[in-house]
């Protein structure tokens, strides 16, 4: 056959070649079922194809366990970078609908971190090597969902402090702490970089971003109760709350002006991975990063104990949550202990911050305002104004909302905290661990 003949077939052949769905985008999607699939199905036969209603999109086919035929869709950014990574910027899937908003925020950053998460794959020659029994897989699975859990409580308790820290103390809620939260995110983000980037010192410099994070968003706490709640301390109760939720709102927009609507990303830190239980087949795994996170918590948790019932400070702040007016009549500078309560209530939140930089490594200025409500929600359930009670709490909404996910429809488990916030409030007004009392004041 002369060679002029088959110059049409090879260019037909190559132009082929280039129609198919790009395989980065195959692996990344079928690395994404494993956060839809917890029995980690298997690949359908059919190929994964490109989504036909969406040119950027990719559909990949599979089966569960039980053989039920799934599918998952996936869309990317048209904008590509030289060896940059995929931008997933649309999942969907065939029994848990669109993923949007912060599912798809921690979606995005689960694949980030698990670079070696198991990936759905084909029925292997011997397909008892691989298996676990099916109540034995339960077990491990459970046990990688509290770990998972284990974070998010942490991020729940730390801002729960500080609601009920300041609530306890003037009797107000500071919507406000969400956003501090959220500059407590941001500045882990800028001192990183300025520590560990332009500083040179790597990882090590760690601490020292935990500081910075820590001193600025005490200040900012300690400003905002200066500047905003001591003129309306004695006023009506309506009046503080609205002043908290217009703060709340100029801290967002602030930030958003100042550093673009976009979200900022912290390279993935201390992502070793020590293996607790299981085998190859279905490994429970925590991380460097998630050992780091609770080991901080805890001491949070530990210091404010010993701050509030063993040094001076935390009689003087037990005497105003009691009575204000009889603790000024009594000596206590109630200005400076009010004042000061902001402040470590802020620093939580600013641990917070860089407990959600540090573990998922993307803010943006609008972050604080869902994990604040959250927050806010264990604060209530665990008893508002309760330090301990905020810690129980945020524990609590954590485990609802991780084994709702795990076990049933993802899209309502945000209807599900809630509706639980509403039953604590009808049963319980106190909260779990809340006493109510009379203010003197």
């Amino acid at each position: 056959m002369p060679v002029r003949s088959l110059l049409p077939s090879l260019v037909l052949i190559l132009l082929l070649a280039g129609c198919g769905p790009d395989p980065g985008e195959v692996e990344t999607c079928r690395r994404a079922i494993g956060a839809f699939e917890p029995d980690m199905g298997r690949i359908s036969g059919d190929p994964p194809k490109s989504d036909p209603s969406d040119p950027d999109g990719v559909i990949v086919g599979y089966r569960t366990a039980a053989g039920e035929a799934r599918w998952i869709a996936c869309r990317f950014s048209p904008r590509r970078v030289e060896n940059a990574p995929l931008e997933l910027t649309r999942v969907a899937t065939s029994h848990a609908g669109e993923v949007t908003g912060l599912r798809l925020f921690f979606l995005k950053r689960w694949l980030a971190l698990e670079r070696s998460a198991p990936m759905v794959r084909a029925p292997s020659a011997d397909p008892s090597a691989d298996a676990v029994e099916p109540g034995r897989l339960a077990w491990l699975y459970a046990l990688q969902q509290t770990v998972n859990g284990a974070v998010l409580g942490c991020i729940y308790a730390l801002l729960a402090v500080g609601f009920s820290l300041v609530y306890g103390i003037i009797g107000r809620i500071n919507f406000a702490f969400g956003e501090l939260m959220m500059l407590g995110a941001y500045q882990s983000v800028i001192a990183a970089v300025v520590f560990m980037g332009l500083g040179g010192a790597g990882w090590g410099a760690l601490p020292l971003v935990l500081l910075a994070a820590l001193a600025l968003t005490a200040g900012q706490g300690w400003s905002i109760e200066r500047l905003v709640f001591r003129p309306l301390r004695r006023t009506p109760t309506q009046i503080p709350l609205i002043a908290a939720i217009g703060t709340s709102i100029a801290l967002q927009e602030a930030v958003r002006l100042l550093q673009g609507g976009r979200d900022r990303w912290l390279a993935p830190v201390l992502t070793g991975r020590i293996t607790l239980a299981g085998t190859d087949g279905f490994p429970v795994t925590v991380s460097v990063g998630q050992v780091l996170v609770v080991m901080l918590t805890v001491a949070c948790s530990g210091s404010l104990w010993w701050l509030l019932r063993r040094t001076r400070f935390g009689r003087d702040n037990r005497a105003c949550s009691d009575d204000m007016a009889m603790a000024e009549l009594l000596g206590v500078d109630t200005d400076r202990t009010v004042g000061a309560t902001f402040a470590l209530g802020a620093a939580c939140a600013g641990a917070a911050g860089f407990v959600v930089a540090l573990q998922y490594g993307g803010v943006n200025a609008y972050m604080g305002t869902l994990l604040g409500f959250k927050a806010l929600a264990a604060a209530i359930v665990g008893g508002i104004g309760s330090v301990p009670g905020a810690f129980l709490g945020g524990l609590l909404i954590a485990a609802l909302e991780t084994g709702w996910a795990a076990w049933f429809p993802m899209a309502y488990k945000d209807v599900a905290v809630f509706a639980v916030l509403i039953a604590v409030l009808v049963m319980r007004p106190t909260g779990l661990l809340g006493v109510e009392r009379t203010r003197g004041d």
